[in-house]
């Protein structure tokens, strides 16, 4: 199963604009924000993030509903976090 996950946009990506460094439960990570070209995050937003990719932006209130609900269901939000944790850039 593969799921929607919010993320916290860090900063980014100086000479890739369609990059953004997330913060994820934790784990940051590179993921492009390419598909939100027409309103892109500005560090401190907050995106829901699938397979790399932003697909929209979430507000906190959002973020947070949606994570309650990941950590709830179990053992598919700890497989992605394990997933996440594999591609860690810091």
């Amino acid at each position: 199963m593969c799921l929607g996950i919010p993320g916290e946009v860090v900063e980014l990506h100086p000479e890739q604009p369609d990059l953004a460094k997330v913060n994820v439960s934790g784990v940051k990570r590179l993921i492009n924000i390419g598909l939100l070209a027409d309103d892109p995050p500005k560090p401190g937003e907050w995106v829901l993030i699938h397979v790399g990719f932003a697909l929209s932006k979430i507000d906190e209130a959002e973020a947070a509903a949606a994570m309650a609900f990941l950590e709830g269901i179990g053992q598919a939000y700890e497989d992605e976090i394990a997933a996440l944790r594999g591609s860690l850039i810091e």
